[in-house]
């Protein structure tokens, strides 16, 4: 009996190993800035990486801050970590049944 239990909690434990890991790559970037009366955005563009379902970006050395009326353009790194292939197929699933909740979003000027 105990031989089945550590068998069992060995595949529990290698799937959690499965779904959680992710491989870390960082790329060079391109931050978009703007904060005028026309527009309002923050874009960034990545190089040599394609962003899908579960990863992770995060931009370093980006501005926290942009005056009114200003735009900027910069050129930065940013750390991409990929999710494993069960990760992205299970944040896949869940995330088209959640979309309902967009549906409640609207902004008022």
């Amino acid at each position: 009996m105990t031989g089945s239990v550590m068998v069992g909690g060995a595949i529990v434990v290698a799937l959690a190993v499965w779904i959680g890991w992710r491989r870390t790559v960082t790329v060079p970037c391109e931050i978009d800035l703007a904060a005028t009366e026309e527009t309002f955005h923050a874009h960034v563009a990545l190089q040599g990486v394609e962003v899908n379902e579960g990863d992770a970006v995060l931009v370093h050395q980006a501005p926290s801050r942009i005056a009114i009326g200003a735009t900027q353009h910069l050129t930065s790194t940013a750390t991409v970590s990929q999710a494993s292939w069960p990760r992205r197929l299970l944040v896949r699933v869940l995330g088209t049944s959640g979309i309902t909740d967009l549906y409640e979003v609207g902004f008022e000027g």
